[in-house]
Parts: C-alpha cells; sequence; structure tokens
C-alpha cells in the first residue's frame, strides 16, 4: 500500500511516525511546499522576540532525518496543483525546476495547514505571520530598520504574542480590533485584559478597522477617523484552510471552508483522507462540526490517522477548543462553549465570575485570577471557563477541559481532590470554588445576578452593599444601600420582602454570607456575581 502525505509540518509528521511505527510494509511519499518540516509554528512570536531563540530551535528536523528516520521519501519544495480522485492521481509542482508530474496513491493524506487570512491593503512593510520563513523576514526587517512602532491588525492569539514580543523589542504597539472586545474573549473577561494592556503602555482600537494605508505603508487611517504613524504592520486576523487544490475533486468542505471529515478522519471521497488546519473537527460537548486550529489538535489528528491507516482502530473524539495564551506576565486560556455559543446552541445557561488567588494570599507570589463559567442550568453540566490570572490558569484551564471532557457535573467540582499546600493553592481551589458557585445556583438556593442582568433590571432589584463603611464611601453601586454585614440580621426587619434583593461584597463571599441571612429571613435574595470588584471594573468601560 502506498501513502501519499501531502504537507509535513504538524499533522502529516504525526501521520508519518504513527504509520510506520504501526508498520514496515507500507510505502510513504510525502510532498510539502516550503524547505521546512516539522516546524513549531507556534513559536515563531518567540523566535521574532528573542534573539536567544535561534531558527533551529523551531526546525529542529529535517526532512533527510525523517526520511532516514521514518524509512519514507519526503519531497520538500513541492506543491500539489490537483487531485484526481477517479485515477487516484495527484498533479505536482516542483517549486525549485518549474517541473510538473503526476505521482499515484493507494491513500491520499491531506494535511495542508492554513494560511493568514490577507487584509484588503498591499504593502511591503504588512507582515503575515504563517511559518518560519515569514518569521525570519520580520525578524530581519527589525534587526536592519530598528523600527520605533507597529500596530498589529487583529488580537487573536497570535496577535497578542506578538504584542508582548514586540514591546520586548523597545517598540511602541498599537493594536486594532473590529469587535468590541479582544479575540475570542468574553468581554467581562476583556475589560480585565484592556485594562492590563493599557497599564503596559499597549494601545487597543476596538470597533474599528484601517480605512487606509499611505504608499510607503508609514501612516494609517482607520474608519473611525484615527491616524497612526507606523513602521511596520502584523496583520493578523484569522487562517483561510489550503484547500484550493482540492476544489476541483468534488470534495466535501464545511462551513469554514475546511474538508469536512467523519471521525475516522475520512473524506467524502473514497481513499483520502485529512487531518490538521485544513479539516473540520467535533465539539465533545455538542457532536456538532467547528473549526478551531490548534497544533496541539493537528498532532492529535494525524497520530489517529496514521494508526487508521495501518489497521488500527484509533477515533477522533473531538474537541473543546482549548487554548491558551500568554501576554507579558498575564495567562488568558479557555474550554468548552462560551457564552455567545452556548446560548446560540439552545442552552439555558448560569454564568459565575469568580475572583480567587491562585494560591495562599500571605505569599507574595500570590495573584487574583478572574474565572467566568457557564454551566446547563437544565442538568446542571459544566460547559464552558475562561479565565485570566497572572499565575495558576494553565494548571486550572487543565482541570476544567478534563472535566467538561468527561461530562462533569457543577456539584462534582466540590468533590475534587486536588493538590493543596499554600505554594499551589488554596484550601478550596478555585475549581472548587467555581464547582460550590454553581452548584449553589443551580441545584441550591443561592441565585446568582451578574452585572450585565442586575444593569438590565436594576428596577427590580433593591441592592444592599454588605461591605464596611470606609468601602462603601469610597466607592459604592448607585442607589445601593449600605448594611454591613455585621448589623444585616438586625436590620433585616426593615426591609421590604416584596423586592427582589441583590446583595454584594467586594468579590464575593461576604456576599453570600449576607445572601444566606437574606434567605433564612424569607427575602428572594441574590449575590452578586464577582462582587463589586467585578462590577465596578465591568462597568468602567461604558
Amino acid at each position: 500500500m502506498k501513502i501519499v502525505v501531502v504537507g509535513a509540518v504538524a499533522a502529516g509528521t504525526s501521520v508519518i511516525a504513527k504509520a510506520r511505527r504501526n508498520s514496515e510494509e507500507v510505502e510513504i511519499v510525502a510532498y510539502t511546499s516550503g524547505s521546512d518540516i516539522s516546524y513549531s509554528g507556534c513559536g515563531i512570536p518567540y523566535y521574532i522576540g528573542e534573539d536567544y531563540i535561534k531558527r533551529g530551535n523551531l526546525t529542529p528536523r529535517d526532512a533527510k532525518w525523517f526520511e532516514s528516520r521514518f524509512n519514507m521519501k519526503l519531497n520538500i519544495n513541492h506543491k500539489i496543483l490537483s487531485v484526481n480522485p477517479d485515477l487516484k492521481k495527484i498533479e505536482v509542482l516542483n517549486e525549485i525546476t518549474g517541473d510538473i508530474f503526476e505521482d499515484s496513491y493507494d491513500k491520499l493524506v491531506v494535511t495542508t495547514g492554513a494560511r493568514p487570512r490577507k487584509i484588503d491593503f498591499d504593502n511591503e512593510n504588512i507582515f503575515y505571520i504563517r511559518d518560519v520563513e515569514t518569521g525570519d523576514r520580520l525578524k530581519k526587517f527589525i534587526h536592519e530598520t530598528s523600527p520605533k512602532k507597529a500596530l498589529i491588525v487583529g488580537s487573536g492569539y497570535i496577535g497578542l504574542e506578538m504584542v508582548e514580543n514586540l514591546v520586548q523589542r523597545g517598540i511602541e504597539v498599537t493594536v486594532i480590533e473590529m469587535s468590541s472586545s479582544i479575540g475570542r474573549v468574553d468581554s467581562e473577561i476583556s475589560i480585565y485584559l484592556e485594562k492590563y494592556l493599557a497599564k503596559k503602555g499597549v494601545k487597543l482600537i476596538l470597533n474599528d478597522k484601517i480605512n487606509n494605508i499611505s504608499e510607503d505603508g508609514k501612516i494609517v487611517r482607520t474608519e473611525n477617523g484615527e491616524t497612526l504613524e507606523v513602521d511596520f504592520i502584523v496583520a493578523a486576523v484569522g487562517v483561510l484552510p489550503n484547500v484550493e487544490f482540492l476544489k476541483s475533486s468534488g470534495i466535501q468542505l464545511g462551513k469554514s471552508e475546511a474538508i469536512r471529515v467523519n471521525n475516522h478522519l475520512e473524506t467524502s471521497l473514497k481513499d483520502i483522507y485529512a487531518a490538521g488546519d485544513c479539516a473540520t473537527t467535533y465539539s465533545l460537548l455538542t457532536g456538532e462540526e467547528t473549526y478551531v486550529p490548534l497544533g496541539s489538535t493537528a498532532n492529535k489528528m494525524g497520530r489517529i490517522l496514521g494508526d487508521r491507516l495501518t489497521g488500527g482502530n484509533l477515533e477522533f473524539k473531538g474537541i473543546l477548543g482549548t487554548s491558551i495564551f500568554k501576554i507579558f506576565d498575564m495567562a488568558f486560556a479557555s474550554t468548552g462553549l462560551d457564552e455567545k455559543e452556548a446560548l446560540e446552541k439552545g442552552y439555558s445557561i448560569e454564568i459565575i465570575h469568580n475572583i480567587k488567588p491562585n494560591q495562599t494570599e500571605y505569599l507574595e507570589t500570590s495573584r487574583e485570577m478572574v474565572i467566568k463559567a457557564i454551566a446547563d442550568r437544565k442538568n446542571g453540566k459544566l460547559l464552558g471557563v475562561q479565565m485570566l490570572g497572572e499565575n495558576g490558569v494553565d494548571k486550572r484551564i487543565d482541570v476544567f477541559a478534563t472535566l467538561l471532557t468527561f461530562g462533569a457535573t457543577v456539584d462534582q467540582l466540590f468533590h475534587l481532590d486536588l493538590a493543596y499546600a499554600p505554594p499551589f493553592s488554596t484550601t478550596k481551589d478555585p475549581v472548587n470554588y467555581t464547582g460550590m458557585i454553581l452548584d449553589n445556583a443551580i441545584n441550591g438556593k443561592n441565585k446568582i445576578v451578574t452585572p450585565k442582568e442586575l444593569d438590565e433590571k436594576r428596577d427590580e432589584f433593591l441592592v444592599i452593599d454588605v461591605r464596611s463603611r470606609s468601602q462603601y464611601e469610597a466607592a459604592h453601586i448607585e442607589d445601593a444601600i449600605n448594611i454591613p454585614l455585621e448589623t444585616l440580621r438586625e436590620k433585616v426587619k426593615e426591609l421590604d420582602k416584596n423586592k427582589k434583593i441583590a446583595v454584594h461584597c467586594n468579590k464575593g463571599v461576604t456576599g453570600n454570607m449576607g445572601q444566606n441571612i437574606l434567605l433564612n429571613s424569607g427575602f428572594d435574595a441574590y449575590n452578586i456575581s464577582g462582587g463589586y470588584s467585578n462590577y465596578s471594573t465591568l462597568n468602567k468601560k461604558k
């Protein structure tokens, strides 16, 4: 059997490696455009930002190493022009010589990845980050011209990782984003990140886009009338699957224009398979088709496909879209559905905001994490989590991803036996706390009202601030009544039981105690999600 693999980065090389580990008998031939294989695309922003990171760190293996290691033929600088599924032939262009020839296959594997989506302007000072060669070009430009100002178009993960690495090189950075919040970050968490970027000297322009770029690429004008002086532009506005050469084959594509595959990674055409950033994926939660191009997913899909092609029975189970990025000292991570996705799919959701330290507070390395979690009110299942913080975010998001993978309900989060010692956690880990709050809201009596819901239904609520008098006088929610917790029990008789009460402290814990006092006294009481700290932060943007 002859397996032909088109593309040799993450998914393609994983297919080859697993297929050869399973079988010494199959013939494996690969074609890939460009000269680099199996490179670390996710490391490119750091390669640009740090001189100690060398090109070889991102490209540790060449074609000769791969051919020797896996007893196969790897053709670099070769591009596939078309596929004839009836004859089982491919048309190949040698990018060096210009020669065009045909090859045949028994099984064809498409792992051609994705390319950056282009903006509507063309200028030599516009850079796209796709592969190591594009990273080389930008790194060389920075070293040779010593630019002072950069504009990043788009606030996705690559764009924000570029922010940090350009700032480290002494470059003043502006980010422009078409939407009202950062990248794929829910608006409540985005506000915290926006404030952080401002402190770091990064200018963030939201709800705007480029209207015009001067001929020399140095002046940018936006649709909302801003004029920016820049030395170069990095465009990071998403990616498109590399599938053009397949469109004449009649292969079925998904909504994202990626190749539609089943859980065996088979396409709609016999003996043609696809994996990685050129292929669709499936949500572990909903089973619906999705497109979330990630290196981790590409490697996983590649291994599964290499196994199936050589007699194995691995199946692609789908993904949660778990992802994380770092910007300066801050990390953002997400897993599962975000609020918009959950509502679009018809879930009745409970939303909570949990602000907790990553470890015992008296340690100097202790930092707060902001956690937004959503769950299904009908069955109590966790649906998704987003987190922002300086320390401990990676640890918790992986716990949440594991819980989502196995369909955990919110009541189960409290019972997790997680590791505790002061340098690593609090006695009740933020994951446990998240479960407690959600469980109380869905299955118990402690209902939650988010800052957004409170603002939308403000006339329905009497707001009671149970913080100290000094905290209240320093700043408080408009028209809130200050009844410090220690006096609440004696004051409840003065309150109207026909009015819904939204009670809060600074971050939620004392507010929960106040809520219980009110509930036990017969009131319809809600705790404001994340307390005054969260409410004030979210309302400062208005």
